[in-house]
């Protein structure tokens, strides 16, 4: 039953992000199941700030900050870890890699963690320690205030800190991403931390699921041609066609264990 919960508030927020609204009478309809079951799942939902209860149903939240650490860890984890396995099969042993903030980087460091001679250079505490039990990664991080509940570093000891080094790989994920290309985020500092990664890597793989193609973040910053390969977990929605288009040689959709054109 968890299984079916879950699964069902994974098609429920992919829904909604489609349509932008979906009504709890439509939602009830299309899971053939009851209007108070709907509600009840919705209502899960909203209590997480996924969704905003509007008049008849619900739309996605106006958001002009990022959700908590912890809540967005358990979001999408299927298609974070697709994403990450797909990154791993991608990076060679001996790499030298520059991982940023977020969720989806941490998957990717999980699925790396066992991997040989690697160095890490990352501004996340997470994804130092998810490589910290390997004697064969070696791991440097960035010096600076640490953010509490993200557990990492940014501002401009983190630009500097990245400016310091020239990596084989940078490795980062994104808040939003508009139908234009341009890259979103949350706060100026995240922005910033990201493109000093781009800028000092030589292959810059962007890593974020389809739940952030038309996602509300509000700081610009970079575009999907700044990034060498950007790994997603299916085909990227019917407003992003001319994106996946444009940029069809460097999209990889990690789906069920291979890797296509998305």
């Amino acid at each position: 039953m968890l299984k079916i919960a879950t699964e069902r508030q994974a098609r429920i927020l992919e829904i909604v992000r489609e349509e932008g609204f979906a009504s709890i009478e439509h939602l009830a309809k299309h899971f053939d199941v009851t209007q108070q079951t709907v509600r009840r799942v919705v209502n899960q939902l909203c209590d997480q700030g996924l969704l905003r209860r509007i008049h008849g149903g619900v739309s996605l939240p106006v958001q002009n900050q990022n959700l908590a650490y912890g809540s967005r860890q358990g979001l999408n984890p299927d298609a974070k870890r697709r994403i990450a396995h797909a990154v791993s099969n991608f990076i060679p042993d001996g790499a030298s890699l520059m991982i940023g903030l977020g969720t989806t980087p941490e998957y990717v460091a999980q699925a790396l963690s066992r991997r040989q001679d690697l160095r890490v250079i990352t501004n996340n505490l997470n994804v130092a320690a998810a490589f910290a039990q390997n004697p064969d990664v070696e791991i440097t991080i960035a010096g600076g205030t640490l953010r509490p509940f993200d557990r990492d570093i940014i501002g401009d000891a983190a630009v500097r800190f990245f400016s310091c080094f020239r990596a084989d790989f940078g490795i980062f994920g994104v808040g939003g991403i508009d139908q234009d290309g341009t890259l979103l985020d949350f706060h100026l500092d995240e922005v910033q931390a990201r493109q000093a990664i781009v800028a000092n890597c030589r292959a810059a793989l962007l890593v974020a699921d389809t739940s952030k193609f038309g996602r509300n973040a509000t700081v610009r910053g970079g575009h999907l041609s700044d990034c060498h390969h950007f790994f997603t977990d299916k085909s990227l929605p019917a407003g992003f066609r001319p994106i996946a288009e444009q940029y069809a040689d460097r999209i990889h959709a990690a789906r069920d264990g291979r890797v296509d054109a998305a």
